[in-house]
C-alpha cells in the first residue's frame, strides 16, 4: 500500500506531499493541472523510463521519494533481492538529472531500477488508457482469464509450463546428438583406442622418471665403474698410500693415547670410531652397486622402447605419467557419458517423446480448467457490465486450440456484445472507449478481489462515461476498494464522491500543488467538478446530495 508520495521539481510540481489512506483515493483537478505528473512520480518510483524532460525548468535534478507498507509476496520478493524491511515499510527514491543518470534507492541502498520493475510488480497496478490497447492483444486475454484462477489453476500453468520447458529442451538434447552422432563414434572410437593402450602400458604413476634414470645408469655402465671404483681407492688406500680408513684409524690412536694424559680426549675418539663404522659400510656398498653393475643391452633396450611407447600416449594428453593416469580417469567417465543410454539417439528420441506426451496431458488440465474459468468470468463480467449500464452486453471468452506453445494448448480470445442486437466482436472492435473503459473495469472489480497486489491505480478509467454511469462506476471501485487501495484520476463527481481520501491538483501559474479536501472544502471542489458556482448554495447542495447518495449506495452494497 501507497502511505505517502513527496514530489520535487517535477514537471509542474515544484513541491507536494501527498498523503494515501486505506480504501479509495481520488485525485481532481483541472485539466493540465498536474494529475499526470503524479502518475509520473508513482511510475518512477516503480522502475518506469525517466525522462529529463519531466524535470522542472531551472532545477537540476526531479526527486521522488514514497513510502510503501510491504507484507506478502512483496516482502518476500524485497528479502529475495536483499532489501531489508523495517516494521512493514519500504522508503523507495528515484532521482531524475537534468543531465546524467538517473539513480534508485531502497531502503536507503542504492539499485539498479530493473529493482525496483521487479519490486513494483508485487507493490501496485497501474491501469490506463493505454491498456485498453494492451488488452486487445490475445496474450493480455490469457493472463486475466489466468489471473482469475486461483491456486489450483497457478498449479496447472506452472506445470504445464515446466512440461513445456522439459521437452524443448528435450528436443534440443534429441537434435544435437542427431547432428553430431559422427563425431560423437568418432570420440567414442579414440577414447577407446587411448585408454586401451595406457591399460595395455600397464603405467605407474612416477614410472617416466624411473625410466629415465634407468636408461641412463644403463648408458653410462663404464662411466659409473671407473668413479666408483676410484671412492672406493679413496677410502681403502693402495699399497704406497694409505686411504681414509687408514688415517681415520691413525688419527683415533693418537687421541687414545692423548686420552691417558687427558681424558677430555676420549669423546673426540669414540666420535672417530664412530666414523669409521659409517666409513666400513660405506664401502661395503660401494662394493655391492660396483658388483652390480654390469653391461645389459637388452634391458637398456626395453627401457628406451617403453619410454618412446610412453611419450607417444603422453602427446597432447599430459606432461607425465601421473598426469597421463588423471587423463585416462577423466577419459572414461567421458566414454561412460557418450556410451550410456540417455547419450543414445535412439534413446533421447524416446524421452523426447515421453516428455511431449506430458506437455499434452499437462495441456489438456490447462484448457479444462481455463475452459471452466472462462464461463464463470464471463458471467461474472457481464453481471457488472449490467450494473455499468450496459444491459444486455456479454464478454464472451472464446478458446481457439491450436498446437501445444509455450503458453498451452490454446489462444484466449475475448468477444464482446455490448447490446443484445450487436454481433460478438474481438474486444475493441466496434466498441466506443466508454465501452471499453467499463469492460477493463468490470474485469479489474471482478478479477481483483482474487489478486495479490495490494494497490490498483485507475488513470482516466471512466472517460467517455457519465451520468448514472459514473455514479456506478464509483460504487465499483469503493468495492474494489473494500479489500484494496485503489488510487484514481477522475474529472467525474460521480466518482469522487465515493472518495475515503479526497485529493485536489491545483495550478497557480506556472507552480502546482496538492492539497487534501474534507468537508466544506471537499463540497466546494465537487461543485467545480459539477460545472457549477462553488459559491452559490445550488451547487454546494447539489454536491451535498452527491455525497450523501455516495454513503446510501455504500452502505447498502
Amino acid at each position: 500500500m501507497i502511505e505517502t508520495l513527496r514530489i520535487r521539481s517535477l514537471g509542474v510540481i515544484a513541491a507536494a506531499d501527498l498523503e494515501f489512506g486505506h480504501g479509495l483515493t481520488v485525485l481532481t483537478g483541472e485539466t493540465g493541472a498536474g494529475k499526470t505528473m503524479v502518475l509520473t512520480s508513482l511510475q518512477l518510483l516503480l522502475g518506469g523510463r525517466a525522462d529529463p524532460a519531466v524535470v522542472r525548468t531551472g532545477a537540476e535534478r526531479a526527486e521522488v521519494d514514497g513510502v510503501f507498507e510491504v507484507g506478502g509476496a512483496a516482502a518476500s520478493t524485497a528479502e529475495e533481492l536483499g532489501i531489508e524491511v523495517e516494521d512493514g515499510e519500504l522508503i523507495v527514491s528515484r532521482t531524475v538529472a537534468q543531465r546524467g543518470r538517473s539513480r534508485a534507492r531502497l531502503g536507503g541502498r542504492p539499485v539498479p531500477v530493473s529493482t525496483l520493475a521487479e519490486l513494483g510488480e508485487e507493490l501496485v497496478t497501474i491501469h490506463g488508457q493505454s491498456d485498453q490497447m494492451r488488452l486487445r492483444r490475445s496474450s493480455a486475454q490469457r493472463e486475466v482469464l489466468d489471473a482469475f484462477g486461483g491456486p489450483d489453476h497457478t498449479a496447472l500453468v506452472d506445470s504445464y509450463s515446466s512440461a513445456w520447458d522439459a521437452a524443448v529442451e528435450a528436443r534440443r538434447r534429441r537434435d544435437v546428438a542427431r547432428e553430431s552422432a559422427q563425431v560423437r563414434e568418432a570420440e567414442i572410437r579414440s577414447l577407446e583406442e587411448a585408454t586401451q593402450a595406457i591399460a595395455a602400458l600397464d603405467v605407474h604413476e612416477g614410472e617416466d622418471d624411473e625410466l629415465r634414470a634407468e636408461t641412463e645408469r644403463l648408458t653410462n655402465v663404464e662411466d659409473l665403474r671407473l668413479a666408483v671404483g676410484r671412492a672406493r681407492s679413496a677410502l681403502l688406500g693402495a699399497e704406497d698410500a694409505p686411504g681414509a680408513l687408514d688415517l681415520v684409524r691413525g688419527a683415533q690412536d693418537a687421541l687414545r693415547d692423548g686420552s691417558s694424559f687427558d681424558q677430555d680426549l676420549g669423546g673426540p675418539a669414540a666420535r672417530l670410531g664412530s666414523c669409521l663404522l659409517e666409513l666400513d659400510s660405506l664401502c661395503d656398498d660401494l662394493g655391492a652397486y660396483e658388483g652390480g653393475l654390469a653391461t645389459d643391452p637388452e634391458r637398456l633396450a626395453a627401457a628406451h622402447e617403453r619410454r618412446a611407447a610412453l611419450k607417444e600416449l603422453l602427446v597432447g594428453r599430459a606432461v607425465d605419467a601421473t598426469g597421463l593416469l588423471a587423463w585416462q580417469a577423466a577419459a572414461r567417465d567421458r566414454l561412460q557419458e557418450l556410451t550410456a543410454p540417455a547419450a543414445d539417439p535412439e534413446a533421447l528420441e524416446q524421452q523426447l517423446h515421453e516428455a511431449q506426451e506430458r506437455v499434452l496431458a499437462a495441456g489438456a488440465q490447462l484448457t479444462a480448467s481455463r475452459d471452466a474459468l472462462a464461463r464463470e468470468l464471463s458471467r461474472a463480467v457481464d453481471v457488472e457490465l449490467r450494473g455499468l449500464a450496459m444491459r444486455g452486453a456479454h464478454l464472451g471468452i472464446r478458446l481457439a486450440a491450436h498446437k501445444p506453445g509455450p503458453h498451452g494448448r490454446e489462444d484466449v480470445e475475448f468477444l464482446l456484445r455490448p447490446h443484445p442486437d450487436a454481433p460478438e466482436r474481438p474486444l475493441g472492435q466496434g466498441a466506443s472507449g466508454g465501452e471499453l473503459s467499463r469492460v477493463m473495469l468490470a474485469l479489474e472489480v471482478v478479477t481483483g478481489a482474487r489478486a495479490d497486489s495490494r494497490t490498483f491505480v485507475f488513470d482516466e478509467v471512466d472517460a467517455g462515461i457519465g451520468g448514472r454511469t459514473a455514479t456506478e462506476v464509483g460504487s465499483r471501485l469503493a468495492r474494489l476498494a473494500r479489500s484494496h487501495q485503489v488510487v484514481v484520476v477522475t474529472h467525474l463527481p460521480q466518482v469522487a464522491a465515493f472518495a475515503d481520501v479526497h485529493l485536489v491538483v491545483d495550478k497557480e501559474g506556472a507552480t502546482t500543488t496538492v492539497r487534501p479536501v474534507r468537508d466544506a472544502s471537499r463540497v466546494l471542489e465537487l461543485a467545480r467538478m459539477m460545472g457549477g458556482d462553488p459559491g452559490s448554495e445550488a451547487a454546494r447542495r447539489h454536491a451535498l446530495e452527491l455525497l450523501d447518495g455516495a454513503g446510501v449506495q455504500q452502505s447498502e452494497s
